[in-house]
């Protein structure tokens, strides 16, 4: 019923003694079944008031190469991208400076473009993103609506690049003191790091990617056949 939407966001369960009622069940299965609920999120408790609905967690669908605004603003939220970095320098800053440059294949002497971002979703910071492509697409992509647009739209759009697929991982890692503070977390808070290589259609690379996510009000969904 809490995932049919028969109960809302914020909307107070029904009491113990009602549920042990209406099902015809002891008391400690209801308290049982109600933690379980709870540890998955989809409760929460308000001392001396009962159990609540909680807001569903916005969440993006691995299983499609789409941006985060793109996704995001199917769902109903609204979306903002704050630029903190726009280098075309070596990819010196989180990665390793040999990475972005090797995963890119872009040999030396060529510049290194790398764009730091912090989405938000309704005014919430979610992710911090560290993107790298060449100095040639950076240097477009700075004239551009960035805290607007995705540039994943841009580059089909505007630019007439087609996307084909991405690589992905995905680690846990704890905050540092960078990234806590963009996004609003305690240093040392676990976080979800994703690696994304973006290619074009005809297989070349375009971006690559540390995206870095709050576990507590974002996650993401892949479904998989056998």
């Amino acid at each position: 019923m809490i995932v049919n939407g028969t109960y809302q966001p914020h909307q107070r369960l029904p009491s113990e003694s009602d549920l042990i009622k209406r099902y015809g069940v002891s008391r400690i299965t209801v308290r049982q079944a109600l933690g379980e609920l709870e540890k998955e999120g989809l409760l929460f408790k308000i001392a001396g008031k009962g159990m609540f609905v909680s807001k569903p967690k916005p969440f993006q669908d691995l299983a499609r190469l789409q941006g985060f605004a793109e996704a995001m603003s199917r769902q109903g939220y609204e979306v903002y991208n704050r630029v903190v970095g726009l280098d075309f320098a070596a990819g010196n800053g989180t990665a390793d400076s040999d990475e972005p440059r090797q995963r890119l294949d872009l040999a030396e002497p060529e510049r290194i473009a790398e764009l730091k971002r912090v989405r938000y979703l309704n005014r919430e910071p979610v992710s911090y993103d560290v993107s790298y492509m060449s100095a040639t697409l950076g240097e477009r992509l700075a004239k551009e609506d960035l805290p607007g647009r995705d540039f994943f739209l841009i580059f089909e759009n505007q630019y007439g690049i087609a996307l084909g697929f991405a690589d992905l991982a995905i680690d846990a890692i704890l905050a540092d003191s960078e990234i806590a503070e963009l996004l609003q977390i305690a240093k040392g808070t676990p976080i979800l790091r994703v690696e994304r290589l973006t290619h074009s259609r005809d297989g070349q690379p375009l971006t690559f990617e540390y995206l870095y996510c709050r576990a507590d009000n974002f996650q993401f969904r892949l479904r998989i056949a056998r």
